[in-house]
């Protein structure tokens, strides 16, 4: 019993002298491999919400996305399919959406290296926060499952218990995610020069920016030069980054757009 006290003791006392420091982690190829909109829109094809011909165009915005890292255009082109789609769906429903999504096709994708720098700021009494353009039904289920603080993500307007198909505010992405961050470090009561940021693109850079300890995982080409010219730490958990080849990543996509078609004829074959 004593020893337990005493490192209960020891861990109040750390997360004391951690008081207002936390940690922002983007998702999207920061925590996990691909962009996690599109694994929303990939289980809304599933419920037979869209055509297949939009299913492969979200297919091959994520093969663009795991080849080459984020592209603003692509995202925005998702983000407004997702909307349009949405319209008319309860809030109860997404929510549901978010578990199955992160069951089905998050959970296996979450890099270890990412998680385990979260649960180290964790175990020290750091906050951790996600800040991802994700929405943020779907990024709170991440930030629960993974036992985090919070998320902040993408809000969709809802009235009646059902999403109208437009924004609260935009994408929370780019400098809109600084803003939220610094939002919440003022809510918090946090110091941003004894704060933490990941992230891998270079449409973070505001963010990382921002506070005094950022930090580049698996980043584009854009992110990794502006880190090396900053001397900003680099980890790239990508196995086998510089040796996979384009031709094992075309059949991922194929691979993908394959199973989406037979996907779609099991629901149109009759039964």
């Amino acid at each position: 019993m004593p020893e337990e006290n005493n490192a209960a003791i020891a861990a109040a006392a750390l997360a004391q002298s951690n008081t207002g420091e936390a940690a922002f982690f983007d998702v999207d190829n920061t925590l996990m491999k691909g962009a996690s909109l599109f694994h929303v829109a990939r289980k809304m094809y599933e419920r037979r919400a869209f055509s297949l011909s939009q299913a492969a165009g979200f297919a091959w915005k994520q093969f663009k996305f795991v080849l080459r890292g984020e592209n603003l255009d692509d995202v925005h082109a998702v983000r407004d399919s997702a909307l349009t789609l949405a319209a008319g769906i309860t809030v109860d429903d997404i929510k549901a959406l978010g578990e199955e999504v992160y069951d089905e096709m998050i959970e296996s994708r979450i890099w270890p290296g990412t998680k385990a720098l979260a649960e180290q700021h964790l175990r020290i009494g750091r906050p951790v926060w996600l800040v991802t353009a994700t929405p943020i039904e779907v990024a709170t289920v991440i930030s629960t499952r993974l036992g985090l603080t919070g998320a902040l993500g993408t809000v969709g307007e809802i009235e009646d218990g059902m999403y109208t198909g437009r924004l609260v505010g935009d994408i929370l992405h780019g400098p809109a995610k600084a803003v939220a961050v610094s939002l919440v470090a003022e809510r918090e009561g946090l110091d941003l020069e004894h704060c933490w940021a990941y992230s891998d693109s270079a449409n973070d850079i505001p963010l990382l920016t921002m506070v005094g300890h950022p930090v580049v995982i698996n980043p584009d080409s854009r992110l990794r030069k502006h880190a090396r010219e900053n001397n900003w730490p680099v980890y790239d958990f990508r196995s086998g980054r510089r040796a996979a080849t384009l031709g094992l990543k075309a059949a991922t996509v194929g691979g993908a757009v394959y199973g989406l078609w037979r996907g779609f004829s099991r629901f149109r074959t009759p039964r």
